[in-house]
């Protein structure tokens, strides 16, 4: 009896797993993804891009394409604008002379 018992315990586990995994009934819907990430607008940046930037969850946290795509995008922005910054004073201090 006592086996009896034990086959119908390890039978309803094993028919719980597959209908958990999909592999009977495909009662699971397909998995849903959180929505498109979107990036950084191109083109020059403002302070409301950044801070409207929203990063997909991944396991362990926020995708890290997604985080370094972005973190690489805004290296090469502020550079730009140093290199900006650094003619126009350089020109403003020639024209001040």
């Amino acid at each position: 009896m006592i086996v009896f018992f034990l086959l119908v315990v390890v039978l309803l586990i094993g028919l719980t797993a597959a209908v958990v995994t999909g592999r009977i009934g495909g009662v699971m819907a397909d998995p849903v993804s959180t929505s498109p990430f979107e990036g950084l607008v191109p083109g020059r940046l403002a302070a409301q891009d950044v801070t409207g930037l929203r990063f997909d969850l991944g396991l362990r946290g926020y995708r890290m394409d997604q985080v370094d795509a972005v973190l690489d995008r805004l290296a090469d922005e502020l550079a730009a604008r140093d290199e900006e910054l650094a003619a126009l004073r350089a020109s403003r201090a020639a024209t001040e002379r």
